[in-house]
């Protein structure tokens, strides 16, 4: 054999050994080290069923529990088992088609594999639970499972409470490592995000043995690898659920928000966003199609306007302004300034609504009927303090006062997404003006609660817990304790529970003040807001809206001796503010301090409830909208009418149908609730309150 072909046939043999040694390592790799196929045909053998446990229950401060569990049943897919399946009837079921079947069995095996199961249709209305459940054996890979979800007994605080939903890959990506898998539901909005942890639980694993048809034949190893469910722990809230409910009832058919806190502990008492829903409507077997519908509807009925709604606070303000002058010793409680009727410095003229030149004569009578003129006065002095010779100095520690009282920072409620407001820096104001030539006159309204001053309706609340406290507050907050609290829970409610000081100012001062928007209920502004028996201490506002009617507001704290409640009221497009907002904060006072509306004001609460402050456009897309609806309803001469009507009513769209006790207010389309700098930024207001 020549020397070429001994060395092609060892190459040959060596090649083969190689192939052997590498067969050989796979063998014993399979056979001693890997899992791999054992896992595998354990998956085929085993059925592993999770048991979702009990969400925690929330409770208001009355111990009634405002959120409840109900069971519910998902119809579950595991896409390698489904051979056999009577696809036709399964379709026939849900109402769907062959084609919605294959794209539901795609998408489980992309999101979870096919040896996994998946949700094939969730949350299953009674009807078709019984139906599937009398079919199951036909069909093969499919499973019910019972699941726990949200009832809301009360209707009521859906930005409060939020909701749950299912998690999607995104979720699953940004919180590995925390035991989520895709069927799994959790908090998206409100306290059920903030306390998921608290709330969720933890999951039970039961596995089941099934034989070479797939049929449960028993517990594997007598139970010893399941794990039992952990209910989830309950939260114990400052909310008041009367309280809450009369103010989503006065704030129909308005659009704005309404907030009352405890100011001895910063606990939230009511916190209402109009338009609202009913967050009943986003559980169950319809929560997709509804969720889409909000989220589509100009309305924003999910937007929660407490903490997201910027305005600005208007004559609201004016009682902070005071307490920062005095403080400075500026002015004294008897300082006056001569007005009837405008201030005209810095050559802008800001109207005032009173025309009697002694309504400005100390600070009591200038918070009483809302002088323009005299907090247009009181900014410029604070801003020019002689003592500083630098206005942007000046115009830095007014600004620093204002931040103190909560405004212009986040206050970290325990809600997610919640807005700053603003209070503009100096530097943005060096930018536009540059910084050697700018002073009180380019933002000689900011006084009386204008120009860049925008603030939420929690901060607004917050502010006057402060001034209510003589210059401190709790940060507000939902939960005032958790079931069971251990290390953990105390460290994540400390923060609520730490009194924050704003500023030593004196008594003297805050009585000043205290006196006046006392005044304001008596004599003032609005007088009609009067609860008989408590004395109230209040300032009205009316807040500039480039975009149409002025924004109503009212800010106020009860009883002025020992004050239990603090509230803020905004109704957009409301006007004067004692003529829609103080009427329903009002009503608020009066429930949650006697815990009833007096007979002789009953009336006033359907009169407000009744009392409709949409704007002329936003009614005309409504009917707009609706009569497209209606176009497209159409009724087949061979279906019968109660079928039709079920049907109707199934596709019923709230923000389409005014005229009915469901519909959530819309929102003016394209609308922008606050005031744009921009809009503003070389304006001369001729500004009344």
């Amino acid at each position: 054999m020549s020397v070429f072909n001994q060395s092609r046939a060892r190459v040959i043999q060596i090649i083969f050994v190689v192939i052997f040694i590498i067969i050989a390592i796979q063998l014993i790799n399979l056979q001693l080290f890997s899992n791999q196929y054992k896992i595998a045909a354990e998956n085929n053998a085993i059925y592993r069923k999770v048991i979702y446990p009990d969400r925690g229950i929330i409770y208001d401060r009355q111990k009634k529990p405002i959120l409840e569990n109900t069971i519910m049943f998902d119809l579950m897919v595991t896409p390698g088992e489904t051979r056999g399946t009577d696809t036709g009837l399964l379709c026939k079921i849900l109402n769907i088609d062959t084609s919605e079947y294959r794209k539901r069995i795609v998408t489980a095996i992309i999101k979870n594999t096919s040896y996994k199961p998946s949700i094939f249709e969730g949350l299953l209305t009674q009807e078709l639970y019984a139906k599937l459940n009398e079919n199951m054996y036909r069909f093969p890979g499919f499973t019910l499972s019972d699941r726990s979800v949200r009832s809301y007994p009360y209707h009521t605080a859906p930005h409060v409470l939020g909701y749950i939903a299912e998690v999607d890959t995104s979720f699953l990506r940004r919180n590995a490592g925390q035991g989520y898998q895709m069927g799994d539901y959790t908090g998206m909005t409100g306290l059920e995000r903030t306390y998921e942890k608290v709330l969720m639980g933890q999951r039970g694993i039961k596995l089941f043995l099934r034989d070479n048809k797939n049929r449960i034949q028993g517990p594997y190893e007598n139970g010893m690898y399941d794990s039992i469910a952990v209910a989830g722990r309950s939260l114990y809230t400052s909310l008041d659920v009367d309280v809450q409910q009369l103010a989503e009832k006065l704030l129909q058919n308005k659009i704005g928000s309404a907030v009352a806190i405890n100011p001895k502990t910063g606990g939230i008492i009511a916190m209402a966003s109009s338009p609202g829903y009913d967050p009943n409507e986003l559980t169950g077997s319809f929560r997709r199609k509804n969720f889409s519908r909000m989220f589509l509807d100009t309305a924003k009925p999910l937007l929660n306007r407490a903490i997201k709604g910027q305005y600005p606070p208007g004559s609201t303000f004016k009682p902070l302004g005071a307490l920062i002058a005095l403080d400075q010793r500026l002015i004294t409680p008897s300082f006056g300034v001569p007005c009837c009727g405008a201030y005209y410095a810095c050559g802008i003229r800001v109207n005032c609504t009173h025309k009697d030149c002694h309504h400005s004569q100390n600070v009591r009578l200038a918070i009483a009927n809302s002088c323009n003129s005299y907090f247009s006065k009181v900014f410029q002095m604070v801003v020019d303090n002689p003592k500083i010779n630098n206005p942007r100095n000046g115009y830095q520690i007014w600004k620093d006062y204002v931040n103190g009282f909560g405004l212009g920072v986040k206050l970290e409620v325990d809600l997610p997404s919640e807005n700053a407001g603003n209070i503009q820096d100096t530097s943005k104001y060096d930018r536009q003006f540059g910084s050697r030539k700018w002073g009180s006159c380019f933002a000689l309204t900011l006084g009386i609660g204008q120009d860049r001053m925008l603030a939420t309706p929690l901060q607004m609340a917050n502010m006057m817990c402060a001034i209510a406290n003589k210059g401190f507050y709790y940060h507000p907050h939902f939960v005032d304790s958790i079931e069971n609290e251990n290390g953990e829970d105390k460290a994540m409610l400390a923060k609520f529970r730490k009194k924050h000081q704003v500023v030593n100012i004196s008594d003297s001062a805050y009585e000043a003040v205290f006196a006046g928007m006392e005044d304001v209920t008596i004599y003032g502004t609005a007088t009609r807001s009067r609860i008989p028996g408590v004395r109230m201490c209040a300032k009205t506002g009316t807040a500039q809206n480039p975009h149409g009617k002025e924004h109503a507001m009212f800010v106020a704290f009860a009883p002025r001796e020992n004050p239990q409640i603090a509230i803020a009221v905004v109704v957009e497009n409301g006007g004067y503010g004692s003529t829609s907002a103080a009427p329903i904060a009002s009503l608020m006072i009066e429930q949650y301090l006697h815990d009833s509306i007096s007979t002789p004001r009953l009336a006033e609460v359907e009169r407000l409830a009744k009392m409709d402050l949409m704007p002329a456009a936003i009614k005309k897309w409504y009917y707009r909208r609706d009569s497209i609806r209606q176009s497209k309803i159409q009724i087949d001469e061979n279906t019968p009418v109660e079928n039709a009507v079920e049907d109707r009513k199934n596709t019923f769209d709230p923000e389409a149908e005014p005229g009915r006790k469901e519909t959530p207010l819309p929102e003016q389309k394209n609308k922008m609730p606050i005031i744009a700098p921009d809009q503003r930024k070389n304006k001369k207001p001729n500004i009344t309150t």
